[in-house]
C-alpha cells in the first residue's frame, strides 16, 4: 500500500462528470483521479474545505456513529480495480476489535477527510490505473516541484471558493420529502 493525498475535486473536461484526483505522497507521485458521483463529490468537498452543513451529511453520521461507539478510522485503503470500478476498505478499530468493511472509494475517502483518517492505494491500482507526471528531462512543458505544490495550492484555493452545490442534482434535492430532512 503507498499513502496518498487527496489534492482535490475536478470536473472531467469532456463529460463534466466530477473525480477525485490522489497523489501519491512518495516518489513517483503517481496521480490516480476517481470518478465519482456528485452528492460524493460535495461531500467530500464541503469536508476538504471546513464547511458544516446545516444538517448532517450521511458521511458526518458515519463518523459520529463510529465514534460513539469508542471507534476510529484508522486508515481508508483503495485495494482493487474490477470492471473499471475501483473498491475500496475502511479499516476500524474498537472495543471490539479491528474489523475491514467493504466500501466504494468515494464514501471512504468521504469518512476519511472527516476523521483525519490516512489514505491508502495498492501498489497493483496504481501500477494499473495511476498516471506518472511528466518527467524533467522530456521536452514538452514540465514542472517541477515547486510548480506542482503552487498548483496544488492554486487547487486548493478553488476548493475554498467551491460551492457544493454544484455538484448536487437540482432535480435530486426537489424530490426528498418532508421526512427526508
Amino acid at each position: 500500500m503507498r499513502r496518498v493525498d487527496i489534492t482535490g475535486i475536478a470536473l472531467e473536461a469532456n463529460t463534466g462528470a466530477p473525480l477525485v484526483v490522489l497523489r501519491e505522497q512518495d516518489e513517483p507521485h503517481r496521480l490516480l483521479p476517481i470518478f465519482i458521483g456528485g452528492p460524493e463529490a460535495s461531500a467530500i468537498a464541503i469536508a476538504a474545505t471546513g464547511q458544516r452543513p446545516p444538517v448532517p451529511l450521511v458521511h458526518d453520521v458515519m463518523a459520529a456513529l463510529v465514534q460513539s461507539l469508542d471507534g476510529r478510522v484508522e486508515a481508508v485503503e483503495v485495494t482493487d480495480l474490477q470492471n473499471g470500478s475501483f473498491l475500496a476498505t475502511i479499516n476500524l478499530a474498537g472495543p471490539a476489535g479491528s474489523r475491514q468493511v467493504g466500501s466504494r472509494p468515494s464514501d471512504a475517502l468521504a469518512l476519511a477527510v472527516r476523521t483525519g483518517a490516512p489514505v491508502y492505494v495498492s501498489e497493483a491500482v496504481l501500477d494499473e490505473a495511476g498516471s506518472l507526471p511528466p518527467s524533467p528531462d522530456e521536452e514538452s512543458d514540465t514542472m517541477d516541484a515547486a510548480e506542482i505544490d503552487a498548483e496544488v495550492d492554486s487547487f486548493r484555493s478553488f476548493l475554498d471558493d467551491l460551492d457544493p452545490n454544484d455538484f448536487i442534482d437540482a432535480d435530486i434535492t426537489d424530490e426528498q420529502s418532508p421526512d427526508d430532512e
